[in-house]
């Protein structure tokens, strides 16, 4: 089984669940920066951080760990790859869920580059197995055909990152615009592959200030003729 990192809070239940995916050829201790960070500003959070379910074959190699294969991939069987690891990081999921105490509105997936493709592919499978995602240089394996009505999607890009180029993400953000999903993205100009200070901002920023359409829409419809209203503002 794979080894997972925790940080919990010093007193107290935990209110929310953040879960950290890191990138091909890492490990969870490599996303132990961002954990001390997120703790800061989240003291009540639980913090977890897993290892890759399979150790990393790349080049070179090395202790790293990863979520899929890279080795052959192509546009043609991305897709089915991460499909074939989404069960089981699924149920690691449910399972972390259920330690912590917390259910998938309270738990955010951020994932770091292929952690980011597993966390969209996760609840583009699952809608709603997460309350949030937070997608750090990643992309889709396959654009998603349908919104997502219960998890909501927060894009982060460096313009300049040479590994996985930012038009995928401006790619995803105009499709899930069309599809009418609950989606944002911020875009740093001149970054790299990286979760850098300014994209990092972003995220806080929106991990405290963001109000998901689904509770607008629920709020708008406990108020009669609110909803109407603003349809035709």
């Amino acid at each position: 089984m794979n080894s997972t990192l925790s940080w919990m809070p010093a007193q107290g239940r935990p209110e929310q669940l953040l879960v950290l995916l890191h990138g091909v050829g890492s490990h969870g201790a490599g996303m132990a920066p961002l954990a001390e960070r997120l703790q800061r500003e989240f003291p009540k959070a639980a913090i977890l951080a897993p290892d890759g379910f399979s150790a990393f074959d790349g080049d070179p190699g090395g202790p790293g760990r990863q979520w899929f294969s890279l080795q052959g991939v192509t546009e043609a069987n991305r897709a089915e790859r991460v499909a074939a690891v989404v069960p089981a990081l699924t149920a690691w999921l449910e399972q972390a869920q259920q330690e912590v105490g917390l259910g998938p509105a309270a738990t955010a997936l951020i994932g770091f580059s292929q952690g980011a493709i597993m966390s969209l592919a996760l609840v583009q499978a699952h809608d709603g197995a997460a309350g949030r995602v937070l997608s750090f240089s990643g992309r889709y394996a396959a654009l998603p055909e349908v919104a997502l009505r219960h998890t909501t999607l927060h894009l982060f890009h460096g313009s300049a990152d040479p590994v996985i180029p930012v038009d995928h993400a401006r790619a995803a953000m105009q499709r899930l615009a069309d599809l009418q999903a609950d989606a944002t993205i911020d875009i740093a100009e001149g970054i790299g592959h990286e979760i850098n200070g300014h994209l990092l901002q972003c995220a806080l920023h929106r991990l405290r200030s963001h109000i998901p359409h689904r509770t607008w829409a629920a709020a708008m419809g406990a108020v009669p003729g609110l909803a109407d209203r603003a349809s035709e503002d």
